[in-house]
């Protein structure tokens, strides 16, 4: 996996995936930035959603779940001192759909979080307390 992050201007930053992908990163005026990107540790927390989000959608595809609507609500804290490095995470899915069977959505977010998420076992590795939880909707 490569990618390759260049500099624009102030605090501006295009951030290229090796698949192609591209997106901007910017950082607040009084750091010079414009606001006009997301914030490095947003990526990373983005980043952290989708990888987890990813995971649980296959596995209630592959147990056949009508899913409608699947989203994961992140709430991160970071440290008061320099590095300001997450110090706890939470992950909470919502997931929507037509006779959705909780066990398979319980056993999907718990799977994600013990053995398939790479993105949310590193934090953890790293010293960073990463929670799950979820909420079945209702039928839409």
């Amino acid at each position: 996996m490569k990618a390759t992050v260049k500099w624009v201007d102030g605090a501006m930053f295009l951030a290229e995936s090796g698949s192609g992908h591209s997106v901007v990163m910017d950082g607040p005026e009084d750091h010079g930035g414009r606001n006009m990107g997301v914030r490095p540790m947003e990526m990373l927390l983005l980043g952290m959603g989708g990888c987890a989000s990813f995971d649980v959608m296959s596995m209630l595809k592959k147990s056949r779940q009508d899913v409608l609507d699947c989203r994961c609500e992140l709430e991160a804290e970071r440290a008061d001192a320099v590095p300001a490095v997450f110090t706890k995470i939470h992950l909470h899915f919502v997931v929507s759909g037509k006779g959705l069977k909780e066990a398979h959505v319980k056993r999907a977010v718990e799977l994600s979080a013990e053995k398939y998420c790479s993105a949310s076992i590193m934090m953890e590795a790293a010293g960073v307390d990463v929670s799950h939880s979820y909420e079945i909707a209702g039928e839409e």
